[in-house]
């Protein structure tokens, strides 16, 4: 009788270290759980304002085009480059140096089409305009399948559609700058913004999904 009640007080004892000192205590886990959310925050914003960047230094390409101010023009382009690198360079951690080289092309290609848009508009010419669009769109669906391809939770119609749909915002924007309508423009740079927001978040998302370690 004295066993039995021996062990069911070891027992109990037992059950109640478990709950005061399990093997990972609570306080740990809280730890590692807040590092991995602060984690998963730092990347998404990261990419958010890598992204909002490259629609800011665009349009400054486009107003200065427009108002004939080569020197700022140049070197908003500029910086429309060192974006385009900083961007490729998220997905090199993961995926490795020729992804980003590759993604870095792929990058520099849209913004030739964008470009090449540009000019076409101040220069008025309506076949032009056409040929750059056609490129915008040829170029989004090949960052798509790049895309979709390295990672399974980037499906290619949905990128290829947020892509598409950024080409449009690119030459629409370009329209109400040339035509001064400003007012206008404003509410296509709002929609511009939380398009990016939109992109950015689905890249960084799908990376952490794809590798939960690097997070948590």
């Amino acid at each position: 009788m004295k066993t039995l009640v021996t062990k069911r007080r070891a027992f109990t004892a037992s059950m109640f270290a478990a709950l005061l000192f399990p093997a990972v205590p609570l306080w740990a886990q809280h730890t590692e759980q807040h590092a991995a959310a602060n984690k998963v925050a730092a990347s998404n914003g990261v990419m958010r304002d890598l992204w909002l960047a490259h629609i800011f230094w665009i349009r400054n390409v486009v107003v200065d085009t427009f108002a004939g101010n080569k020197k700022a023009a140049a070197v908003a382009e500029q910086q429309v480059v060192a974006n385009a690198k900083q961007i490729a360079a998220t997905i090199e951690p993961y995926y490795g140096k020729a992804a980003s080289d590759e993604l870095l092309r792929l990058l520099a290609g849209h913004y030739d089409a964008v470009k090449h848009y540009v000019v076409a508009t101040a220069a008025g010419s309506k076949d032009k305009q056409a040929a750059a669009a056609d490129g915008l769109t040829g170029n989004a669906s090949a960052i798509a399948k790049f895309l979709s391809g390295a990672n399974p939770n980037l499906p290619f119609d949905t990128v290829n559609g947020l892509l598409v749909a950024h080409g449009g915002h690119h030459m629409k924007q370009t329209q109400q700058l040339r035509a001064e309508q400003y007012a206008e423009e404003a509410q296509t740079w709002e929609a511009m913004t939380q398009h990016m927001y939109v992109i950015a978040d689905a890249l960084a998302g799908a990376i952490e999904k794809q590798f939960p370690n690097r997070f948590g």
